[in-house]
């Protein structure tokens, strides 16, 4: 499984598994850096994508949550002209 982080706005991702969108990252707090992933769908425990034990997890800094979830790359926003 490989996700990928795609930047809509600052402090702002949709999160991708195999190309496919699942959820979403946001900075919930600027002054304490705490960011948050968090599924789209509630589906039970077993059938969340590793390492999803709940449907929503919280870290200290973007890297960490990038790490957790397994060093997923960042993708820009394609500009349309």
């Amino acid at each position: 499984m490989t996700y990928t982080l795609h930047r809509l706005a600052p402090g702002s991702y949709d999160l991708h598994l195999d190309g496919e969108l699942i959820g979403g990252v946001v900075r919930i707090s600027e002054h304490q850096k705490l960011w948050v992933a968090e599924l789209l769908v509630d589906t039970p425990p077993e059938a969340r994508p590793r390492p999803f034990t709940e449907v929503e997890h919280t870290f200290s800094s973007f890297v960490e949550l990038q790490r957790w979830l397994g060093d997923a790359p960042v993708r820009s926003p394609v500009m349309i002209t």
